[in-house]
């Protein structure tokens, strides 16, 4: 039998309520020097010394960057039990055939209608080139912002506990819509990963053809820096776990990233019109990721302790009930704020991945919220819906950063350029402004670049 929930309520009322909450928002923020015991114990059988989650990353990377595929290779035989080659780590056109041609073809169907969903939301939002021109007798300047796609792009695609052919879906798509021609896939070497027929028919339905069975920082440091069968690319996007985020922010500067992630976290902000029942499936919801984080932020009392009530009930049907419950234990709260401003408050100091605002005027609220990565409105728009069909990307800002932070989108895969030209009138005109301005810093070649044209 379960243990019982032991989620913290946090009541605001009291004079101490933000010591927990300061300890909660620590723990959705990474620093990448925690680890378990046993993740110690494995470090040292690994590498001889108890290294903290970064120093394995630098030293993965580090490694992979100067020996290159024979390093893949190795740490992938280490840390994945995968003895693989230069030839079975890529996903073959024939395994692709095989796996598409066995899918259920109502999954297939499922795929297309989201792949249509998301790359018709994508399409919508996508920046085009824009032109400014200013004109007057004989001067005139033209001014442009120019969008290309990005050439070749690297997604991370998990795979230790789970299959995500969602995740192909939400960073694909986007790349697709924007136009990057390259898309290579990582996913782990497992049932859930490389190995996944679902995942590899989506692949097939999409028409990605360049798949490797990686995972870790060791793929992350392949798409990086390249290696021998592998050309880098461009970007790397994709959530992954805290060795996979740690390697994006290290090869950053190499290549762009989307996001450090952390834990899959959810803020409801309910009012009394919400049903406790909807409430703790969506708190679950995003538990059972196991690390994710459920928290209800409301200021009608009663709430908090029928919520409760149902998590217990429900968690106790669910197949990944016991892991929801270590979650929320470990990353879920129950808040009661002393009104709806605090509660708003609460939720911007927050800044959560996903928010869903459960009230009788949502949208009231939402014009109270300036920071979360992804906000679903009133009593039926569960955030499933927004990690499967809705048509936005799923990749969101974690760990407090959509205060500065934004989802994925197709624009994140477009490079912009500005593009400039001046007439020579036009060039007179603006050249005692062009003098001034290199006067002040000193830069008197600047100003020569003008004159010269002029003399």
């Amino acid at each position: 039998m379960s243990e019982p929930l032991s989620i913290q309520v946090i009541d605001c009322r009291q004079a101490d309520a933000r010591v927990p909450l300061d300890r909660l928002r620590e723990k959705l923020s990474p620093r990448g020097d925690i680890v378990s015991e046993a993740g110690r114990q494995r470090t040292i059988e690994l590498f001889g010394e108890p290294l903290s989650p970064q120093q394995v990353v630098e030293r993965i990377c580090s490694d992979v960057q100067q020996r290159g595929l024979e390093a893949v290779l190795e740490y992938t035989a280490k840390l994945d039990r995968k003895e693989l080659d230069d030839t079975s780590m890529r996903v073959t056109e024939a395994e692709f055939e095989a796996a598409h041609a066995a899918a259920d073809p109502g999954y297939l169907a499922t795929v297309r209608r989201i792949r249509d969903n998301v790359r018709e939301f994508q399409e919508a939002i996508l920046s085009t080139d824009v032109s400014v021109v200013r004109e007057h007798d004989d001067s005139r300047v033209e001014l442009r912002q120019r969008y290309l796609p990005l050439e070749r792009i690297g997604i991370c695609v998990p795979g230790g506990a789970a299959a995500y052919p969602s995740t192909l879906l939400m960073t694909a798509v986007p790349a697709q819509t924007a136009g990057v021609e390259e898309i290579a896939v990582v996913a782990p070497p497992s049932p859930f990963g490389g190995y996944n027929n679902d995942l590899l028919a989506a692949c097939h339905e999409l028409g990605v053809r360049e798949v490797y069975r990686l995972g870790g920082a060791q793929a992350v440091a392949a798409l990086a820096y390249g290696v021998s069968g592998i050309r880098r690319v461009d970007k790397i996007v994709g959530p992954g776990n805290l060795f996979v985020a740690l390697a994006k922010r290290h090869v950053f500067g190499e290549v762009d990233i989307d996001s450090i992630a952390g834990p899959s976290e959810v803020i409801v902000l309910a009012d009394e019109s919400a049903r406790p029942e909807f409430v703790a499936a969506d708190l679950i919801s995003q538990a059972e990721h196991s690390p994710g984080s459920g928290v209800l932020i409301t200021w009608h009392e009663p709430l908090i302790e029928a919520v409760r009530s149902e998590l217990e009930r429900q968690l106790a049907l669910l197949p990944r009930g016991d892991l929801a419950r270590e979650a929320l234990s470990e990353y879920g709260a129950l808040i009661l704020a002393r009104s709806e401003d605090e509660a708003a408050e609460l939720t911007d100091l927050m800044a959560p991945e996903h928010l869903h605002i459960s009230a009788d005027d949502p949208e009231r609220l939402l014009g109270m919220i300036q920071n979360a990565g992804a906000i679903f409105l009133g009593h039926h728009t569960p955030v499933a819906l927004g990690d499967y069909v809705a048509g936005p990307s799923h990749v969101l800002p974690t760990g407090g950063t959509a205060r500065f932070a934004n989802g994925l989108c197709s624009n994140d895969f477009l490079k912009r350029s500005s593009v400039i030209w001046y007439n020579e009138a036009s060039l007179s005109e603006a050249a005692a402004d062009v003098r001034l301005m290199a006067g002040k810093e000193g830069l008197t070649a600047h100003s020569s670049s003008v004159d010269i044209r002029l003399s």
